[in-house]
């Protein structure tokens, strides 16, 4: 009789241990879950003539690079008007690129020769890397935020 009570006794130890175990775990998994959300619910804002605009981030590599870089610190560039389609500027580093044939719409923020950044306010095929998109973006409404010819425009992340 002893001896089954002992056995009792080390398997609800046993069992009580492998609860604890486990405990650390599921909370880790939390905050990866957590994390992803957080990262998810992120938005590229872009400020320019005393105006904002958000973006939606594209899902590949080189818009988790971008969002990386935002998170040291905002940025300025100063994009010029090219094609009467894009603003187009350099930033101060180079990303990974994706690049897909694309035609552009209205709204889109584009990474090109991995090293410009782009909005378009008109259409435009060519080999590009999608970073984000303004969404309902229309070329008169982009017009009025970015102005005629070149424009100073910070890009930072924002969190919805």
């Amino acid at each position: 009789m002893k001896r089954y009570l002992i056995l009792l006794l080390f398997l609800l130890l046993l069992c009580g241990c492998t609860e604890k175990e486990t405990e650390p775990v599921m909370k880790e998994e939390e905050k990866e879950k957590t994390a992803d959300k957080e990262d998810m619910q992120m938005r590229l804002k872009i400020e320019a003539n005393g105006r904002t605009l958000y973006a939606d981030f594209a899902d590949n590599s080189s818009a988790q690079a971008f969002k990386e870089k935002l998170k040291e610190g905002a940025i300025r560039v100063t994009l010029e008007d090219y094609g009467n389609f894009e603003k187009v500027g350099d930033l101060p580093w180079s990303l990974p690129r994706n690049d897909t044939n694309i035609t552009t719409i209205p709204g889109d923020v584009i990474l090109y020769q991995g090293n410009m950044i782009t909005i378009y306010y008109s259409k435009n095929t060519w080999s590009f890397t999608y970073l984000a998109r303004i969404p309902d973006a229309t070329k008169q409404g982009l017009l009025e935020v970015l102005g005629q010819g070149d424009v100073e425009v910070n890009f930072s992340l924002c969190e919805e």
